[in-house]
Protein backbone atom coordinates (compact mmCIF):
# COMPACT_ATOMS: atom_id res chain seq x y z
CA UNK A 1 0.00 0.00 0.00
CA UNK A 2 1.50 3.24 -1.06
CA UNK A 3 1.21 6.55 1.05
CA UNK A 4 1.98 10.15 0.30
CA UNK A 5 2.59 11.49 3.41
CA UNK A 6 2.84 15.49 4.57
CA UNK A 7 4.54 14.79 7.66
CA UNK A 8 4.18 18.27 10.43
CA UNK A 9 8.17 19.61 11.33
CA UNK A 10 8.49 22.49 13.64
CA UNK A 11 11.23 23.72 16.91
CA UNK A 12 10.01 26.17 18.61
CA UNK A 13 13.92 27.21 18.80
CA UNK A 14 14.63 27.88 15.52
CA UNK A 15 11.61 27.92 13.29
CA UNK A 16 9.71 30.65 12.65
CA UNK A 17 6.67 28.84 11.13
CA UNK A 18 6.10 24.79 10.94
CA UNK A 19 6.10 23.53 7.65
CA UNK A 20 5.89 20.03 6.36
CA UNK A 21 7.89 17.05 4.87
CA UNK A 22 7.15 15.17 2.10
CA UNK A 23 7.66 11.26 2.31
CA UNK A 24 6.04 8.33 0.26
CA UNK A 25 6.35 5.16 1.65
CA UNK A 26 5.05 1.83 0.87
CA UNK A 27 3.32 -0.25 3.80
CA UNK A 28 1.02 -3.13 4.80
CA UNK A 29 -2.53 -2.38 5.02
CA UNK A 30 -2.33 -4.18 9.11
CA UNK A 31 0.61 -2.08 9.32
CA UNK A 32 -0.20 0.83 12.13
CA UNK A 33 0.41 5.18 12.79
CA UNK A 34 3.10 4.02 14.83
CA UNK A 35 4.93 1.86 12.61
CA UNK A 36 4.50 4.60 9.77
CA UNK A 37 6.08 7.20 12.39
CA UNK A 38 9.30 4.58 13.41
CA UNK A 39 9.71 4.04 9.88
CA UNK A 40 10.14 8.13 8.82
CA UNK A 41 12.06 8.72 12.34
CA UNK A 42 14.59 5.87 11.13
CA UNK A 43 15.17 7.78 8.08
CA UNK A 44 14.93 11.35 9.14
CA UNK A 45 14.98 11.84 12.48
CA UNK A 46 12.04 13.83 14.48
CA UNK A 47 10.94 14.46 17.97
CA UNK A 48 7.37 12.31 19.02
CA UNK A 49 6.17 9.95 21.72
CA UNK A 50 7.05 6.24 20.83
CA UNK A 51 4.16 4.40 22.79
CA UNK A 52 0.91 3.11 21.70
CA UNK A 53 -1.31 5.24 23.90
CA UNK A 54 -0.45 8.38 21.56
CA UNK A 55 -2.74 10.05 20.05
CA UNK A 56 -1.76 12.45 16.75
CA UNK A 57 -4.24 14.06 13.87
CA UNK A 58 -4.38 13.21 10.41
CA UNK A 59 -6.22 15.14 7.45
CA UNK A 60 -7.60 17.04 10.59
CA UNK A 61 -9.12 13.98 12.14
CA UNK A 62 -7.67 12.84 15.91
CA UNK A 63 -6.58 9.02 16.03
CA UNK A 64 -4.94 6.47 17.86
CA UNK A 65 -1.08 5.76 16.54
CA UNK A 66 -2.79 1.91 16.55
CA UNK A 67 -5.15 2.98 13.52
CA UNK A 68 -4.06 0.57 11.01
CA UNK A 69 -3.28 1.81 7.45
CA UNK A 70 -6.43 0.32 5.99
CA UNK A 71 -8.47 2.51 8.34
CA UNK A 72 -6.83 5.90 7.18
CA UNK A 73 -6.87 4.61 3.23
CA UNK A 74 -10.49 3.84 4.01
CA UNK A 75 -11.36 7.34 5.53
CA UNK A 76 -8.64 9.44 3.25
CA UNK A 77 -7.37 7.23 0.88
CA UNK A 78 -3.41 7.68 -0.13
CA UNK A 79 -2.99 11.10 0.46
CA UNK A 80 -2.26 12.27 4.66
CA UNK A 81 -0.92 14.90 6.53
CA UNK A 82 -0.02 13.84 10.12
CA UNK A 83 0.24 16.40 12.70
CA UNK A 84 0.52 16.57 16.53
CA UNK A 85 -2.71 17.42 18.93
CA UNK A 86 -2.12 20.57 19.42
CA UNK A 87 -0.02 23.25 16.51
CA UNK A 88 -0.73 25.69 18.72
CA UNK A 89 1.14 23.97 21.90
CA UNK A 90 4.64 22.55 20.01
CA UNK A 91 7.73 22.70 21.48
CA UNK A 92 9.45 20.52 18.94
CA UNK A 93 7.94 18.20 16.12
CA UNK A 94 5.05 15.99 17.97
CA UNK A 95 6.01 17.05 21.64
CA UNK A 96 4.14 19.14 23.27
CA UNK A 97 3.74 21.72 26.06
CA UNK A 98 0.52 20.28 27.95
CA UNK A 99 0.21 22.91 30.69
CA UNK A 100 -2.85 24.21 29.40
CA UNK A 101 -4.78 20.73 29.66
CA UNK A 102 -2.65 19.92 33.02
CA UNK A 103 -3.65 23.21 34.66
CA UNK A 104 -7.21 22.48 34.06
CA UNK A 105 -7.43 19.81 36.50
CA UNK A 106 -7.38 22.61 39.51
CA UNK A 107 -10.54 23.19 38.25
CA UNK A 108 -11.99 20.21 40.28
CA UNK A 109 -9.10 19.79 42.74
CA UNK A 110 -11.30 19.81 45.56
CA UNK A 111 -13.55 16.89 44.75
CA UNK A 112 -10.15 14.73 43.81
CA UNK A 113 -7.46 15.74 46.37
CA UNK A 114 -6.37 13.35 49.31
CA UNK A 115 -4.61 16.21 50.51
CA UNK A 116 -6.32 19.60 49.94
CA UNK A 117 -3.51 22.19 51.66
CA UNK A 118 -1.22 20.91 49.57
CA UNK A 119 -2.85 20.04 46.62
CA UNK A 120 -1.66 16.44 46.26
CA UNK A 121 -4.67 14.91 43.55
CA UNK A 122 -4.88 11.33 43.78
CA UNK A 123 -2.91 9.42 41.34
CA UNK A 124 -6.27 7.98 40.61
CA UNK A 125 -7.72 10.76 39.01
CA UNK A 126 -4.15 12.39 37.41
CA UNK A 127 -4.46 8.70 35.38
CA UNK A 128 -8.01 9.12 34.25
CA UNK A 129 -7.27 12.38 33.44
CA UNK A 130 -4.49 12.11 31.51
CA UNK A 131 -6.57 9.52 29.52
CA UNK A 132 -8.90 11.85 28.41
CA UNK A 133 -6.42 14.22 26.79
CA UNK A 134 -7.16 13.29 23.26
CA UNK A 135 -10.91 14.80 23.72
CA UNK A 136 -9.11 17.97 25.21
CA UNK A 137 -7.45 18.81 22.10
CA UNK A 138 -10.21 17.43 19.49
CA UNK A 139 -12.85 19.88 21.11
CA UNK A 140 -13.04 22.57 18.23
CA UNK A 141 -14.27 24.83 20.75
CA UNK A 142 -10.35 25.11 21.66
CA UNK A 143 -9.19 26.54 18.01
CA UNK A 144 -12.13 29.39 19.03
CA UNK A 145 -11.59 30.13 22.99
CA UNK A 146 -8.50 29.09 23.99
CA UNK A 147 -9.66 29.34 27.89
CA UNK A 148 -12.21 26.54 27.48
CA UNK A 149 -12.33 24.19 31.04
CA UNK A 150 -12.12 21.52 27.75
CA UNK A 151 -14.15 18.07 27.71
CA UNK A 152 -11.47 16.05 29.78
CA UNK A 153 -12.69 18.32 32.81
CA UNK A 154 -16.09 17.29 31.82
CA UNK A 155 -15.76 13.54 31.55
CA UNK A 156 -13.76 13.71 34.76
CA UNK A 157 -16.67 15.37 36.41
CA UNK A 158 -18.98 12.82 34.65
CA UNK A 159 -16.73 10.11 36.90
CA UNK A 160 -17.30 12.28 39.64
CA UNK A 161 -20.54 12.55 40.07
CA UNK A 162 -20.79 8.72 39.51
CA UNK A 163 -18.48 8.20 41.88
CA UNK A 164 -19.89 10.48 44.59
CA UNK A 165 -23.27 11.61 43.87
CA UNK A 166 -23.81 13.42 46.95
CA UNK A 167 -21.15 15.49 45.36
CA UNK A 168 -23.28 16.27 42.26
CA UNK A 169 -24.62 19.58 43.19
CA UNK A 170 -21.05 21.19 43.87
CA UNK A 171 -19.47 19.47 40.70
CA UNK A 172 -21.91 20.68 38.93
CA UNK A 173 -21.80 23.78 39.64
CA UNK A 174 -18.31 24.19 39.90
CA UNK A 175 -17.68 23.49 35.85
CA UNK A 176 -20.82 25.97 35.01
CA UNK A 177 -19.49 28.98 37.59
CA UNK A 178 -16.52 28.67 35.27
CA UNK A 179 -15.62 31.95 32.70
CA UNK A 180 -15.57 29.26 29.78
CA UNK A 181 -17.11 26.34 31.00
CA UNK A 182 -19.69 23.69 30.34
CA UNK A 183 -21.88 26.15 27.94
CA UNK A 184 -18.95 25.94 25.34
CA UNK A 185 -18.77 22.41 24.90
CA UNK A 186 -18.83 21.32 20.94
CA UNK A 187 -19.32 17.98 20.66
CA UNK A 188 -16.67 15.48 19.59
CA UNK A 189 -18.47 12.96 17.05
CA UNK A 190 -16.90 14.18 14.02
CA UNK A 191 -13.99 15.07 15.83
CA UNK A 192 -12.21 11.54 16.36
CA UNK A 193 -11.80 8.24 14.75
CA UNK A 194 -13.75 5.58 15.75
CA UNK A 195 -15.36 7.83 18.66
CA UNK A 196 -17.35 6.58 21.36
CA UNK A 197 -20.42 7.95 21.10
CA UNK A 198 -21.00 7.38 24.90
CA UNK A 199 -18.43 10.04 26.14
CA UNK A 200 -20.15 12.56 23.68
CA UNK A 201 -23.62 11.19 26.09
CA UNK A 202 -22.01 11.44 29.39
CA UNK A 203 -21.44 15.32 28.71
CA UNK A 204 -25.02 16.09 26.98
CA UNK A 205 -26.28 14.38 30.44
CA UNK A 206 -24.18 17.32 32.62
CA UNK A 207 -25.80 19.55 30.71
CA UNK A 208 -29.05 18.65 30.69
CA UNK A 209 -28.96 18.60 33.81
CA UNK A 210 -27.79 21.80 33.94
CA UNK A 211 -30.55 22.53 32.04
CA UNK A 212 -28.38 25.09 29.20
CA UNK A 213 -29.22 23.45 26.14
CA UNK A 214 -32.60 23.89 23.48
CA UNK A 215 -32.78 22.38 20.35
CA UNK A 216 -32.43 24.60 17.55
CA UNK A 217 -35.94 24.74 16.48
CA UNK A 218 -36.50 26.57 19.77
CA UNK A 219 -33.86 29.42 19.40
CA UNK A 220 -33.95 32.89 17.62
CA UNK A 221 -31.73 32.34 14.98
CA UNK A 222 -33.85 35.05 12.53
CA UNK A 223 -33.35 38.66 12.60
CA UNK A 224 -35.48 39.49 9.82
CA UNK A 225 -38.81 38.31 8.00
CA UNK A 226 -39.61 34.89 8.36
CA UNK A 227 -39.64 33.20 4.44
CA UNK A 228 -41.93 30.27 3.23
CA UNK A 229 -39.94 28.35 1.75
CA UNK A 230 -42.26 25.75 0.80
CA UNK A 231 -42.38 21.82 0.69
CA UNK A 232 -39.38 19.58 -0.89
CA UNK A 233 -41.09 17.92 -3.47
CA UNK A 234 -38.31 15.35 -4.41
CA UNK A 235 -38.45 15.62 -7.72
CA UNK A 236 -36.56 13.33 -10.09
CA UNK A 237 -37.06 15.66 -13.08
CA UNK A 238 -34.30 17.84 -13.06
CA UNK A 239 -34.05 20.41 -15.63
CA UNK A 240 -31.00 22.73 -15.20
CA UNK A 241 -27.72 21.13 -14.03
CA UNK A 242 -25.12 22.97 -12.42
CA UNK A 243 -22.27 21.66 -12.86
CA UNK A 244 -20.40 24.71 -13.73
CA UNK A 245 -21.28 25.66 -9.61
CA UNK A 246 -18.94 24.59 -6.95
CA UNK A 247 -21.38 24.06 -3.64
CA UNK A 248 -20.66 23.72 -0.23
CA UNK A 249 -23.32 21.38 1.42
CA UNK A 250 -24.27 22.15 5.53
CA UNK A 251 -26.30 18.77 5.69
CA UNK A 252 -28.89 17.97 8.49
CA UNK A 253 -29.16 14.59 9.93
CA UNK A 254 -31.78 12.55 8.24
CA UNK A 255 -31.76 14.18 4.90
CA UNK A 256 -30.71 10.96 2.14
CA UNK A 257 -33.42 12.54 -0.10
CA UNK A 258 -31.97 15.77 -0.52
CA UNK A 259 -28.64 14.29 -0.40
CA UNK A 260 -29.73 12.80 -3.39
CA UNK A 261 -30.75 15.85 -5.33
CA UNK A 262 -27.34 17.33 -4.67
CA UNK A 263 -25.73 14.12 -5.89
CA UNK A 264 -27.92 14.83 -9.33
CA UNK A 265 -26.88 18.25 -10.33
CA UNK A 266 -23.23 17.72 -11.23
CA UNK A 267 -22.16 20.45 -9.37
CA UNK A 268 -18.88 20.33 -7.53
CA UNK A 269 -19.83 19.33 -3.75
CA UNK A 270 -16.96 20.78 -1.48
CA UNK A 271 -15.40 18.56 0.99
CA UNK A 272 -14.53 21.21 4.16
CA UNK A 273 -14.16 19.97 8.01
CA UNK A 274 -16.10 22.68 8.91
CA UNK A 275 -19.42 21.51 7.48
CA UNK A 276 -18.69 18.56 10.05
CA UNK A 277 -18.36 21.13 12.99
CA UNK A 278 -20.71 21.37 15.83
CA UNK A 279 -22.23 25.23 15.56
CA UNK A 280 -22.98 25.56 18.98
CA UNK A 281 -27.00 25.67 18.30
CA UNK A 282 -28.38 24.23 20.96
CA UNK A 283 -26.61 26.87 23.44
CA UNK A 284 -26.99 29.82 21.13
CA UNK A 285 -29.81 31.34 23.72
CA UNK A 286 -26.97 31.67 26.10
CA UNK A 287 -23.59 31.71 24.44
CA UNK A 288 -24.27 33.05 20.83
CA UNK A 289 -20.90 34.69 20.41
CA UNK A 290 -19.88 30.89 20.06
CA UNK A 291 -21.96 30.09 17.30
CA UNK A 292 -21.29 33.42 15.27
CA UNK A 293 -17.34 31.99 15.30
CA UNK A 294 -18.30 28.77 14.43
CA UNK A 295 -20.47 29.65 11.80
CA UNK A 296 -18.18 32.88 10.45
CA UNK A 297 -15.40 29.77 10.00
CA UNK A 298 -17.50 27.74 8.32
CA UNK A 299 -19.12 30.38 5.85
CA UNK A 300 -15.38 31.61 5.07
CA UNK A 301 -13.60 28.70 4.50
CA UNK A 302 -16.47 28.07 1.98
CA UNK A 303 -15.95 30.99 0.37
CA UNK A 304 -11.68 30.57 0.36
CA UNK A 305 -12.30 27.18 -0.53
CA UNK A 306 -14.23 28.59 -4.17
CA UNK A 307 -17.70 27.98 -3.26
CA UNK A 308 -20.44 30.12 -5.41
CA UNK A 309 -23.13 29.40 -2.59
CA UNK A 310 -23.86 27.37 0.73
CA UNK A 311 -26.80 24.85 0.50
CA UNK A 312 -28.32 24.34 3.82
CA UNK A 313 -31.33 21.81 3.63
CA UNK A 314 -33.70 23.27 6.98
CA UNK A 315 -34.93 26.84 7.90
CA UNK A 316 -33.07 27.42 11.19
CA UNK A 317 -29.76 26.59 8.94
CA UNK A 318 -30.95 29.04 6.68
CA UNK A 319 -31.58 32.11 9.48
CA UNK A 320 -28.57 31.19 11.30
CA UNK A 321 -26.08 31.80 8.53
CA UNK A 322 -28.05 34.28 6.31
CA UNK A 323 -29.37 36.74 9.02
CA UNK A 324 -26.60 37.22 11.27
CA UNK A 325 -24.27 38.01 9.09
CA UNK A 326 -23.38 41.32 10.36
CA UNK A 327 -22.84 39.58 14.05
CA UNK A 328 -20.33 36.76 12.05
CA UNK A 329 -18.48 39.87 9.97
CA UNK A 330 -17.77 41.61 13.86
CA UNK A 331 -16.09 38.13 15.28
CA UNK A 332 -14.29 37.52 12.28
CA UNK A 333 -13.50 40.89 10.94
CA UNK A 334 -14.19 39.96 7.06
CA UNK A 335 -16.94 40.40 5.35
CA UNK A 336 -19.10 37.18 4.18
CA UNK A 337 -20.57 37.85 1.22
CA UNK A 338 -20.93 34.36 0.00
CA UNK A 339 -24.94 33.40 -0.79
CA UNK A 340 -26.89 30.37 1.49
CA UNK A 341 -29.79 28.38 -0.38
CA UNK A 342 -32.41 26.50 0.99
CA UNK A 343 -32.59 23.65 -0.45
CA UNK A 344 -36.00 23.55 -1.39
CA UNK A 345 -35.18 26.58 -3.38
CA UNK A 346 -31.96 24.47 -4.97
CA UNK A 347 -34.76 22.27 -5.88
CA UNK A 348 -36.88 25.19 -7.64
CA UNK A 349 -34.13 25.92 -9.85
CA UNK A 350 -33.19 22.65 -10.51
CA UNK A 351 -36.40 21.58 -12.02
CA UNK A 352 -37.26 24.88 -14.22
CA UNK A 353 -39.72 26.67 -11.05
CA UNK A 354 -37.60 29.69 -11.63
CA UNK A 355 -40.66 32.33 -10.39
CA UNK A 356 -41.20 30.68 -7.06
CA UNK A 357 -37.43 30.55 -6.68
CA UNK A 358 -37.50 34.40 -7.47
CA UNK A 359 -39.91 35.05 -4.74
CA UNK A 360 -37.51 33.87 -1.94
CA UNK A 361 -34.31 33.93 -3.17
CA UNK A 362 -35.10 37.99 -3.34
CA UNK A 363 -35.72 38.13 0.43
CA UNK A 364 -32.42 37.19 1.22
CA UNK A 365 -29.89 39.33 3.13
CA UNK A 366 -27.45 38.50 0.22
CA UNK A 367 -29.61 37.52 -2.75
CA UNK A 368 -27.49 35.02 -4.87
CA UNK A 369 -28.57 36.33 -8.19
CA UNK A 370 -27.73 33.25 -10.30
CA UNK A 371 -30.96 33.14 -12.51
Amino acid sequence: MKLDISLFRFDCKSDYLPYYTKHFVNMDENNTLLTILNKLNSENEFSFENNQQTYIVVNGIYMSVMTTCKQIKTAFGADIRIEPLSIRRVNKDFIMNEDDFNSKLSILAEFISSDILNNQIDKEFKELYQSYKPYFYASNTLNIEHDYIGDAILLLASHLIEKFPNKEKDILNRIKDCEYGIEYHTSLSNRILNFDQTLEDKIIALRNKLNIAKPATEQKFNTSKSIDFGSFKNSLEIKHSFEDFNLAYLKSEDSQEKSNLISSLKAKVLNLQTLNQDLAKDTFHINPELTYKITSNLMLDAYDSGADFIVVDNDQDFYLLDSNRKNMQRVIGREINIPVLHINELENLAIGEHEIAKSTLKKHIIDPEII
